[in-house]
C-alpha cells in the first residue's frame, strides 16, 4: 500500500522509520521530509502546508493512507481536504485542530468543561494586558494565541519580564498574527509530563508516557524551544496519577468535544504539569509531540501502520509496548531557537553504533554531503533496559557527531534517573 508522511522533522523521520517496519510492506512517500527520510522514502517536493498540492499528489498517485506529523497542516485543514477526495488521513480536522491552533479556544474550552488548567485571562489590547500584569503577582506565563512552533509560551519571573513579553508578542509581533491575542496565566509548579492518546470519537488508547525538556539549556534554563529531548516512560506519572489524567483531562475533553459537535480523530497530546493539587493542562496539541514521538516510537512494539489503520477504521486495537526505557537527545544549530545558519557539514553519522538510532530533523543533502538546514538538526535515540544505560549510549554516540556550532543539553533524563535512584534506596531500606 502507498503511504504518505507529511512533515520535515525528527518526528516525521521516526514515523516513517516505524511505518516502514510494517508487515503491510508500505511504499513510502514524504512531503517534504529531510535527508534522513529521503533514504527510506520517495521525496515529494511539496511544503507540508501546501494543502492543494498535497491533495493533488495524493489523488494522482492513489495514496492509500496519509499520516500528518506537524500541527500547521492540520490547522490549515489538510485532513478535511484529503477526505473530501476520499483519501484517508490520520489527524484531526480543521475544527478539532483549534485545540492547538488557538490557545484562547483551548483555555475557554477547558474552563467550560472543567478540565483542570491554570487560571487565565485573554487580551487583544497590549495596554490592557500590561495594566493587568501590573496588578497581579509574578511569576506569570504569557502565551501567543496562535501557532508559534512550540516557542510561543514565555515564562516571566517578574512583572517587568511579563511586560517585555507582551511587547514582544503584541507590538513587535515576533510570531506575526499568532500574537495578536494573548493568554496571561498563572505559573504552575511541579513535574512536566506529556500524555498522548490516539482518539477516534469517544474511544482512546494511551501511548507510552514521556517527559519533554522545553528549555534550551541544562537545568531548565534559557529560552523555550520546540523541545531539546525526551524520555519514556515518565516515572512521575504513577498509576494513580494516570487514572486522574484519564478521568479529569482526557475523558472530560472528549466529552466536551462531543457536546460541541466536534469529531476528533488522531493524536491528542496533553502537555501537563503534575502539581500538588493534581494534573493540570499547560497546553493541548493535536499531533504527536516532537521529540516525544521519537521516544514513544522506539517503544511501540506492535505494527504501527496496522494499528493506525485499524483504529482509523473503528476496529479494536491493542497497543503493544516494549518493556524498556527510551531517550531522545536533540542536537541543535548555534543560535537556535532565535536564528541559525544553514549548510554546516555534518560528520560522523556513519560511525555511530547500530543500537543507537539517529532521526534527522533539520537536514538536507548538498553536493553529496549531509548538512544542517534547520534549528533542530538531529535526534540521537536509544532504548535499553534502564534509562541510565540508554542515556550513556546516546551521549557516547553524540561525541562521534560533529558540525560547526552544534549544541545540545547534557542532562536529558537526569530527573528520572535521580527519581529511580531514590526509589531504589528507599526500597533497599524496607
Amino acid at each position: 500500500m502507498k503511504v504518505l508522511v507529511v512533515g520535515n522533522g525528527g518526528r516525521e523521520h521516526a514515523i516513517a522509520w516505524k511505518i516502514l517496519q510494517s508487515d503491510l510492506r508500505p511504499i513510502l512517500y514524504s512531503a517534504r521530509g529531510n535527508a534522513g527520510i529521503w533514504k527510506i522514502a520517495t521525496k515529494v517536493d511539496l511544503d507540508p502546508t501546501d494543502v492543494e498540492g498535497i491533495v493533488r499528489f495524493a489523488v494522482k498517485e492513489k495514496i492509500d493512507f496519509v499520516v500528518i506529523g506537524p500541527e500547521a497542516p492540520l490547522v490549515e485543514g489538510l485532513v478535511d481536504a484529503l477526505e473530501r477526495e476520499g483519501v484517508p488521513a490520520f489527524g484531526p480536522n480543521r475544527i478539532a485542530a483549534q485545540l492547538e491552533g488557538s490557545k484562547v479556544f483551548a483555555k475557554n474550552f477547558m474552563a467550560k468543561y472543567g478540565v483542570p488548567t491554570a487560571n487565565f485571562e485573554v487580551f487583544d489590547d497590549p495596554q490592557k494586558a500590561k495594566r493587568f500584569v501590573e496588578d497581579v503577582s509574578a511569576p506569570l506565563v504569557i502565551k501567543a494565541d496562535g501557532l508559534a512552533s512550540g516557542k510561543g509560551a514565555i515564562v516571566c519571573r517578574t512583572r517587568q519580564e511579563a511586560i517585555k513579553a507582551i511587547d514582544l508578542l503584541m507590538i513587535r509581533k515576533v510570531f506575526g498574527k499568532a500574537g495578536e491575542r494573548i493568554v496571561v496565566e498563572e505559573f504552575l509548579e511541579g513535574e512536566e509530563a506529556s500524555y498522548i492518546v490516539m482518539v477516534n470519537g469517544d474511544r482512546y488508547i494511551p501511548l507510552p508516557t514521556t517527559q519533554d525538556h522545553k528549555r534550551l539549556l541544562d537545568n531548565d534554563e534559557g529560552p523555550n524551544t520546540g523541545g531539546m529531548g525526551a524520555y519514556s516512560p515518565n516515572p512521575f506519572i504513577t498509576k494513580e496519577m494516570e487514572e486522574r489524567i484519564k478521568k479529569e483531562i482526557i475523558e472530560r475533553t472528549l466529552e466536551g468535544l462531543k457536546r460541541e459537535g466536534i469529531y476528533f480523530r488522531g493524536f491528542l497530546y496533553a502537555g501537563l504539569m503534575l502539581t500538588s493539587e493534581g494534573p493540570k493542562v499547560l497546553e493541548f496539541n493535536v499531533r504527536l509531540g516532537d521529540p516525544e514521538a521519537q521516544a514513544i516510537l522506539l517503544r511501540w512494539k506492535s505494527d504501527m501502520l496496522r494499528d493506525l489503520l485499524d483504529f482509523y477504521q473503528g476496529k479494536d486495537v491493542t497497543l503493544k509496548v516494549k518493556d524498556c526505557h527510551s531517550i531522545c537527545v536533540v542536537i541543535a544549530s548555534k543560535g537556535y531557537p532565535e536564528s541559525w545558519e544553514k549548510g554546516k557539514v555534518i560528520e560522523g553519522l556513519e560511525t555511530v553504533e547500530e543500537d543507537v538510532v539517529i532521526f534527522h530533523a533539520g537536514t538536507n543533502e548538498l553536493e553529496g554531503k549531509t548538512v544542517t538546514w534547520g534549528g533542530r538538526v538531529l535526534n540521537v535515540c536509544a532504548c535499553e533496559k534502564d534509562l541510565t544505560l540508554a542515556k550513556e549510549k546516546v551521549y557516547n554516540a553524540i561525541q562521534k557527531i560533529k558540525f560547526e556550532g552544534m549544541q545540545y543539553r547534557r542532562d536529558i533524563g537526569d530527573r528520572a534517573i535521580k527519581f529511580y535512584q531514590k526509589l531504589s534506596k528507599t526500597s533497599s531500606r524496607i
